[in-house]
Parts: structure tokens; sequence; C-alpha cells
């Protein structure tokens, strides 16, 4: 069966999802130290999350670019996940899905996550004709997220390097046999039908 185009490609088990984020050093080294986000982690701002590893690495550029040097894998379970898609609002404006653009920024504004869909990426940061799901977590979420969801953090920064270091040196076999092994994440019935372009 063919993969729909906006589809969500994770990690996942029966209970949890991963998701990746890239920070400074001074606040990812300590979340992983304490396996949960520290005080220092703003939980008013939004914070976006990715289920795609290699969107992650185009995002941080490999975890090299300033302030996106500590890139982590976040566990969280997946009824937190599929709690911040239900009440999620597509970041832009679609004709046909929202009944007029003014419906679509009240329902964008009492969100309290958001979602983009973005090209997946090849080993090569490439763009691939799929979408890549972004989520978007502020206010609610952001806290739930930060405090309730997470399950697990763990600094991915040197599998990065190394899967970088191996599609950069003419190993692609190689690089793609160490990425994280992303399916397609298992949804219900209607719960991206508000999230589809």
């Amino acid at each position: 069966m063919e993969e729909p185009r906006h589809g969500i490609r994770a990690l996942h088990t029966a209970s949890t999802i991963t998701v990746y984020q890239a920070y400074c050093p001074e606040l990812g080294l300590p979340a992983v130290r304490e396996g949960r986000f520290p005080a220092a982690w703003k939980r008013d701002r939004m914070t976006w999350i990715k289920p795609s590893f290699l969107w992650m690495m185009y995002r941080s550029g490999w975890g090299t670019k300033p302030g996106q040097e500590t890139v982590l894998a976040v566990e969280i379970t997946r009824d937190g996940f599929e709690w911040a898609l239900r009440h999620a609002c597509l970041s832009h404006y679609v004709p046909g899905l929202h009944p007029d653009r003014s419906a679509w920024q009240r329902r964008l504004k009492r969100a309290p996550a958001r979602v983009q869909w973005d090209p997946e990426r090849d080993l090569h940061l490439r763009p691939l004709p799929c979408r890549s799901l972004q989520l978007g977590l502020s206010g609610e979420a952001a806290r739930r997220y930060a405090d309730e969801w997470t399950v697990s953090l763990r600094d991915v920064t040197p599998l990065a390097r190394e899967i970088h270091a191996l599609a950069a040196g003419g190993a692609p076999d190689a690089a793609a046999r160490l990425l994280p092994e992303e399916r397609p994440y298992p949804v219900e019935d209607g719960l991206l039908a508000h999230l589809r372009p």
C-alpha cells in the first residue's frame, strides 16, 4: 500500500514515539543527565518536535548550527503525541480544509499545538517528495510535553556525527544502517483529517 504524501514516519513502540530536538549544550546536556527538561527549559515558549531524524539533521546541520549542537532523541508517550495532534491546527490556511481564513486564524490562536509539513530529507539532506511532520507545542501542550509525556531523553549527537561522516565519506549504505528505524506511525481514522492539506 502506498504511503500518504503527508504521513508520519517515526521510531515508535506500542506506547511511545521518539521525536527529535536540538539545543545548545548548556540546555541539552543537563536534560540528558537529569532525564527530564530542566527548569531553564522555557515552558511558556513554543517548541517544535520532529519525528524524522533526517529532517532534524537538516534543521540542525547535523548538530553543528549555533545553539543546536546537542541533538536529543526524546521518547514521549503516544497518548501525549496524539493529544497534541487532536488539539493542533495547521500553521497555514488551506481553502477547503478551513471554512475561511478568519475561522483558521481563530482556531490557530486557540490551539496549543500547530502542524506544518516540510519535505522529508535523504542522507545528503536533499528534499524528497513526501512530507515530514513538524509539531509545534505551546502553552498547555509544551508543559505537558516537558513534565508529563517525556519518558526518556538521549543524546544522539555522536550518532548524528557518525552517520554524517559515513554519508559524506562515500559510505551511504553504512550510514543508512545506523539510521533510526522509522516506520509509518499508525493513526486512527480522523486523527490527521484536520491537518492534511
